[in-house]
């Protein structure tokens, strides 16, 4: 059952002002997949207006390229670009380790060889703060031989309440194993906004349902006894762009592709990598096309990408122009939203709300880049971070304390 907007900024404003810490800090970061930056401008979301009165919001956030979701929730944990952290597609061929990387595949999801960077759990963990997660990606991994104390495989069929439920069970564990750290996932409304678009009418209930969830979640967390104590970021990888099946581009109808060797990705992003000598001429084939792609040789990517050096990209990056399509003729495709473009593209923006002892209230802050939730939540844990690509000059102002 939903509660008031006024209620839920009775429940959220009580936070007590941080100073020094005495004790371990809490913070919880929650992502909802595919939650594009103007989605509460659309819908009834009183939730998220209670949490932006009450605390902090950005006006968006924005993701890495590629904007999809394994490349942007690790670039979350890790504060590195797809570039440095090695998940530089959902799908791909690690050509070091001569390996293929698939988020259908368990086995590769939870190998540690896949993952560089120091994830923010096992940074927590080092620090002597027990973290859990529930599906953000990579923490089922061993990377550099260290997980979370508590960790999930992933389930998409555990219900929303069950999700609440594990939650509060976590957080009223005893003290000497009870998690401080929390990072936990959820995959709408990225599905409604395949399916349907980002304008439809089913994105739209969506939202207005993961409001309402949202409203459950803070009314179980309000019981808790440590609540006042409790920081929450809200956030999520990445927007969603309306595409049609007047605006695509069939990749095989303008190369040769007996000159390609394979092909990582899909719509609309791909790393080709060409037979042994064919680069230049799959390259030049793609730039003579005169259609609405981009594409570009390994390394050669603009400044603004900060993609494609890394051996894992392959030879030729293509992306489609925004609300494109990029495929082949003998693939179908009838979904009417996707993402993966360039990530200036506003809507590839997401949001993130913000709220707890560690945060102003009613507070508006500038857009800023995933990457620097990072060095944020390691300044609200109070722990020390390796070199990173985030910037805490970026998001310095949304504490209360800084």
């Amino acid at each position: 059952m939903s509660i008031t907007l006024v209620v839920i900024t009775m429940f959220l404003g009580c936070h007590n002002i941080p100073g020094k810490h005495t004790e371990q800090p809490y913070l919880i970061v929650l992502s909802l997949d595919g939650f594009r930056w103007d989605y509460p401008e659309k819908a009834y979301t009183p939730t998220l207006d209670s949490l932006a009165n009450a605390g902090s919001r950005a006006e968006s956030i924005i993701p890495c390229f590629p904007t999809k979701t394994f490349p942007n929730h690790y670039s979350i944990a890790t504060g590195l670009y797809p570039d440095n952290h090695g998940l530089v597609l959902n799908n791909f061929y690690a050509t070091d380790l001569k390996r293929e990387y698939s988020v259908y595949k368990r086995e590769t999801v939870q190998d540690g060889a896949f993952y560089g960077g120091t994830p923010i759990w096992n940074a927590a963990e080092s620090n002597g703060i027990k973290s859990a997660t529930m599906f953000w990606v990579g923490s089922a991994a061993d990377i550099n031989d260290s997980k979370p104390s508590i960790w999930m495989e992933y389930n998409k069929q555990l219900s929303l309440d069950s999700r609440i439920d594990t939650l509060v069970n976590w957080l009223t564990l005893p003290e000497n194993i009870r998690p401080h750290f929390i990072m936990w996932y959820y995959y709408e409304p990225d599905t409604q906004g395949h399916i349907h678009g980002p304008n439809s009418p089913q994105v739209i209930e969506e939202i207005e349902k993961l409001d309402d969830f949202l409203s459950q979640f803070f009314t179980a967390m309000r019981k808790l006894p440590e609540f006042d104590k409790l920081n929450f970021i809200i956030t999520s990888d990445h927007g969603m762009s309306e595409i049609s099946l007047e605006r695509e581009i069939f990749i095989d109808h303008l190369v040769d592709t007996s000159l390609i060797e394979f092909v990582d990705g899909g719509n609309p992003i791909m790393n080709i990598k060409a037979k042994e000598g064919k680069t230049d001429e799959v390259y030049q084939m793609l730039l003579n096309s005169g259609t609405n792609l981009k594409a570009w040789k390994h390394g050669q990517l603009p400044d603004h990408l900060n993609y494609g050096k890394n051996i894992r990209t392959q030879d030729i990056t293509v992306v489609a122009d925004s609300s494109w399509s990029i495929g082949f003729s003998w693939q179908k495709y009838d979904g009417k939203g996707t993402h993966g473009y360039d990530n200036s593209i506003r809507d590839m923006h997401s949001i993130f709300y913000a709220s707890g002892p560690a945060f102003k209230s009613n507070y508006l802050h500038p857009q800023f880049n995933n990457i620097d939730i990072y060095p944020l939540m390691g300044r609200i844990l109070d722990i020390e971070l390796p070199a990173n690509d985030g910037n805490m000059d970026n998001v310095i102002e949304i504490l209360k304390v800084n």
